[in-house]
């Protein structure tokens, strides 16, 4: 089976180069999509550079910032893998971890997996972001009966056919929320696969703001109760 990797990035000039190099360096067959969401600092240069120097590497430039949501939904249309991975563009999570990632679509045991970062300890973890992250969780748990540990997880696995079957709407941080909503909708069970995370601070550049979480409970709420629809895979 072939990997799609897309990489989301927005002003990631210290981290884009080697992040990129690890992808590079895991053995699987792969291909890797970077969507430059309207960076404006030195990371559409590195992106540019490093296009031109390897053609194995797909880069697309958005021309203003829309969000992390609007840069996978980009991404997705450059997929050609049986696969997608969504990797952040900061050095939070290990690719190291995608053979263990991807290891249940390729038995066949499911279609959607996340990868847990409390499943394992956690080092550097302020207090903040851990309440933010338990009670969005716990609102998915409740509103669409799941058990999930870490629903805002940066590792989101699917199988093409599903993610692409899926419509998704949103631009923004919430996308983890959106495209959560409507998998269960839709009757996909997630399974989850610890993960290892070496959390960054704001001031190393995340992005997440208290805000995100508020939209992304509302955004849990709203697709609890719309109607969901899918659309054909391309």
């Amino acid at each position: 089976m072939k990997l799609s990797v897309i990489i989301p990035a927005y002003n990631e000039e210290q981290t884009i180069k080697e992040i990129i190099r690890r992808v590079q360096a895991v053995k699987i067959d792969k291909e890797i999509i970077v969507v430059d969401d309207g960076s404006i600092d030195g990371t559409t240069e590195i992106l540019k550079q490093l296009r031109e120097s390897n053609s194995e590497i797909k880069v697309h430039f958005c021309p203003k910032n829309r969000g992390k949501g609007a840069a996978i939904k980009a991404g997705l249309s450059y997929v050609t893998g049986n696969i997608v991975l969504i990797q952040d563009a900061d050095l939070e999570l290990n690719p190291e971890e995608y053979h263990n990632l991807i290891k249940p679509i390729v038995k066949g045991e499911a279609k959607v997996i996340y990868g847990s970062r409390f499943r394992k300890k956690i080092d550097g973890l302020s207090l903040y972001t851990y309440l933010g992250n338990k009670i969005v969780t716990l609102a998915t748990n409740l509103l669409y009966r799941i058990k999930l540990t870490d629903q805002a997880t940066g590792y989101k696995v699917f199988a093409t056919d599903v993610i692409k079957s899926i419509s998704l709407e949103c631009d923004g941080f919430e996308f983890c929320s959106e495209v959560t909503a409507k998998a269960r909708r839709l009757g996909y069970d997630i399974a989850e696969v610890p993960i290892s995370y070496f959390p960054r601070a704001r001031q190393a550049g995340k992005k997440v703001r208290w805000q995100d979480g508020f939209k992304a409970l509302y955004t849990l709420l709203k697709y609890r109760f719309a109607r969901i629809k899918s659309i054909k895979a391309n």
